[in-house]
């Protein structure tokens, strides 16, 4: 039988990813990186030559390493599920990053600047959702889990990727969205809603960051909801220096993920560099 991915293997395999209780999230960029598999092979039979011609043509379009590895995980899940083993391939090999691009690396500073520009603008509900992610370190898709219950316990219980974990939200958040819930008449269950009453989903709130960039004079390059998660990550680390404890809070299996938020940018590692001393003048 000739191997083609149709619309009823894919709904197939995205009732597969429900029943190992995947995220939306995570459910909707397997169906956008097979969805790009499936514009490439048109109506060719897929097989391990059509995966590394595939794979060539992601690196030769400019793809990052990291972004076409994620790609590949997504495809190769898919053959997992239907038994095409032969059709799996591997990822690129990558070195550790040991510092991570300025251009990339969001600052405390800048992420005050863009809370006050969107207080400034009238945007008091993006300016409180900012806050609430950086000051628990949650994901986007965990902010449904911030509820008026949870707030007036001072914490919340998040489901996600088939695990749960408690998050404390201190003193200062709480007060911040005791104040919010008041002046809105915020009653119960989930605080953040889009105006269809669902939960704000990350394109929303990633497309309401980039429109204060400019006025906030932030490099729209930084500014993505889960930089604001780095950003918990690394002043949490600053103060604790405790890998494991901050592995715990984020949610994260492995250690080695927590890791790459903690990679120092080039400007940090550049300073510690310059304090070795192991250049030694020379007299020419």
């Amino acid at each position: 039988m000739k191997r083609i991915i149709t619309q009823e293997i894919v709904d197939r395999f995205n009732a597969h990813l429900l029943e190992k209780e995947r995220s939306a999230v995570t459910i909707e960029k397997y169906n956008r990186d097979i969805a790009a598999l499936r514009r490439f092979a048109g109506d060719n039979e897929i097989n391990k030559e059509l995966v590394i011609a595939y794979k060539q043509h992601l690196i030769e379009s400019g793809y990052a390493e990291r972004s076409v590895n994620s790609m590949l995980a997504a495809i190769n899940s898919l053959f997992q599920f239907l038994e095409w083993y032969d059709c799996r391939i591997k990822a690129i090999k990558l070195s550790p990053e040991i510092y991570r691009p300025d251009e990339k690396e969001l600052t405390q500073k800048e992420y005050e600047r863009l809370v006050n520009t969107a207080m400034k603008q009238g945007k008091e509900k993006l300016a409180v959702i900012l806050q609430t992610i950086c000051g628990t370190g949650i994901r986007i898709s965990e902010l449904q889990f911030i509820t008026v219950e949870a707030v007036r316990r001072g914490e919340a219980k998040v489901h996600c990727k088939g695990k749960s974990r408690k998050i404390f939200i201190v003193d200062a958040l709480k007060s911040l969205l005791l104040e919010y819930i008041r002046k809105y008449h915020i009653k119960s269950g989930t605080i953040f809603l889009s105006k269809t009453g669902k939960p704000m989903n990350r394109t929303t709130v990633w497309r309401e960051m980039k429109s204060l960039c400019k006025a906030a004079k932030v490099n729209p390059s930084k500014v993505f909801p889960h930089n604001l998660r780095h950003l918990f990550a690394r002043v949490f680390y600053k103060m604790e220096k405790d890998i494991a404890k901050l592995a715990d809070i984020l949610g994260h299996s492995s250690i080695n993920t927590t890791r790459i938020y903690l990679v120092a940018t080039g400007k940090e590692h550049r300073r510690k560099m310059e304090r070795l001393g192991l250049v030694i003048p020379m007299r020419v």
